[in-house]
């Protein structure tokens, strides 16, 4: 029996799959293209920052939050979306959300002026945010059995590349377009690809049967957004603000509290909630989630202070640094579609394997900087990256696929869209605490400053790392304990 038994009369539409064998790969691969798009855009810019200061004269803080602009919507979206998607067809919240993704990445290319250009970020965030848990909730309504863990295979692939690949595909359009036009064309490269995923997914995307209407959950999606902007925010401006900023995790912790009462009374009375607290009675989905929570933080972190460390440290150009970080993102494309074939096997394992993967790796790198000379960075890091993009795309893939594996398809885009602000809000608090660690300790300019700094980095994001590999072990363990008192 469903536990969602409001629905059930929808279950076996939304189980099986909505078009032909062909067809179904087809439309993850559109799925995934719109993932990519949305997801690029959460690192790309970090290497267009110094040309967007010098175009726009952002100060310090406005470049802050055009990258952290577009995180902290795009954390803030999913689980309202998600109901969205599950409520009024995903089909529909997908195209919708692809078509704002165009025009606010358009007018992102186009600002004149800093605050502009981080109105248009956030904007763009909202949309991506739109996109997200509509992939998920797909994936769940055309796939079963293996089928699904390969295709959650292709979208740990999306993810972990799709994040390790933005200074890449930054750098090489600057050195394209030039420091005045390139950073432009960050944001224009969406709008054409856009244009080809909305084509083809009127096409191609299956609609998704009714559930009928519910009624949305606007005090819940009020309640978690602002206690999520208050721990974005104070990640976000710790640096520049100081420990007075740490205030705002008070109104945050009640804010939560008030969420969590609110929706535990919509759960019990069968009204609706924004997030159905059912979905966390299977331990795996609750694992699943924390994981992620704990784990993104490094792996948003890291290729952040990359970015900074060659560029300042050393001296690269955008485009050299995009080519330095190339191995991380290979690692990530060759292990997610890998992990995607086995994880219906070997289970919740590979993710404890990826996470100690992706830590020895770090070590590996604050090491190999500390030794080796400036001139050789490059080819001396490769192997510790692609070792940490190795266990990038081990983490991603599994915990993906193994999060949603248990929860009822009915609700597939609203459990979609929960996991995914946990990796949002990682991502956001990794980009703020692992930054201001590695600013804090670079001592001065020169190569050795920087590659201290760079250890200091690697040493919080392993924090990050060994929490997550925690969680994944007693999942692990419980998982274990289950099967032997079942046998």
């Amino acid at each position: 029996m469903s536990e969602f038994p409001h629905e059930q009369h929808a279950r076996d539409d939304h189980v099986a799959p909505a078009t032909t064998p062909t067809n179904r790969w087809l439309a993850l691969l559109v799925c995934c293209s719109a993932l990519f798009m949305t997801l690029l855009d959460v690192s790309i810019t970090n290497v267009a920052l110094p040309s967007i200061s010098d175009a726009t004269g952002a100060g310090p803080a406005e470049l802050q939050w055009i990258v952290s602009g577009y995180t902290l919507a795009f954390g803030l979206v999913p689980v309202l979306a998600g109901r969205l998607g599950d409520d009024h067809g995903r089909k529909l919240m997908f195209q919708v959300g692809v078509v704002g993704f165009a025009v606010t990445s358009a007018v992102a290319g186009l600002a004149p002026t800093p605050e502009l250009l981080i109105a248009a970020r956030v904007l763009q965030g909202v949309a991506g945010g739109l996109i997200n848990p509509q992939v998920s909730g797909l994936i769940q309504q055309m796939f079963r059995g293996e089928e699904r863990g390969r295709a959650f295979g292709a979208l740990g692939t999306t993810v972990g590349v799709g994040v390790a690949l933005g200074p890449m595909v930054g750098g090489l359009l600057i050195a394209v377009g030039g420091p005045e036009l390139g950073w432009r064309l960050v944001f224009f490269v969406n709008v054409p690809i856009a244009v080809v995923v909305l084509v083809l997914a009127r096409r191609l995307l299956p609609e998704t049967p009714s559930t009928g209407r519910h009624r949305l959950d606007v005090l819940g999606s009020l309640l978690l957004g602002a206690a999520t902007f208050c721990v974005l925010f104070t990640a976000v401006e710790l640096e520049r603000v100081g420990p007075v900023v740490l205030a705002l995790l008070v109104p945050a912790v009640l804010l939560l509290v008030g969420f969590w009462r609110r929706e535990r009374r919509l759960t019990r009375a069968r009204l609706d909630p924004l997030v159905d607290l059912r979905l966390f009675r299977q331990p795996s989905y609750t694992s699943g989630v924390v994981l992620a929570l704990l784990y993104f933080p490094a792996q948003a972190g890291i290729p952040l202070v990359l970015t900074l460390y060659f560029q300042r440290g050393l001296g690269y150009s955008a485009l050299h640094t995009a080519l330095a970080v190339t191995a991380f993102a290979v690692g990530s494309a060759v292990a997610a579609q890998t992990a995607g074939r086995f994880v219906t096997r070997v289970g919740r394992p590979l993710t404890v394997v990826g996470t100690a993967v992706f830590g020895v790796g770090g070590v590996s790198l604050a090491v190999a900087a500390h030794l080796t000379p400036p001139g050789a960075a490059a080819y001396a890091l490769a192997v510790p990256l692609f070792l940490m993009g190795v266990g990038n795309g081990a983490v991603i893939t599994p915990n993906q696929a193994l999060t949603l594996a248990e929860v009822d398809p009915v609700v597939g885009s609203t459990a979609g869209g929960v996991l995914q602000t946990a990796q949002r809000v990682g991502l956001a608090v990794g980009q703020a605490v692992i930054g201001a660690a590695f600013f804090a300790a670079v001592a001065g300019p020169g190569p050795a400053s920087y590659a201290a700094a760079l250890a200091v980095a690697v040493g919080v994001s392993l924090c990050f790392v060994l929490a997550a590999t925690s969680v994944g072990v007693l999942e692990v363990v419980r998982e274990r304990r289950t099967a032997s008192r079942a046998g």
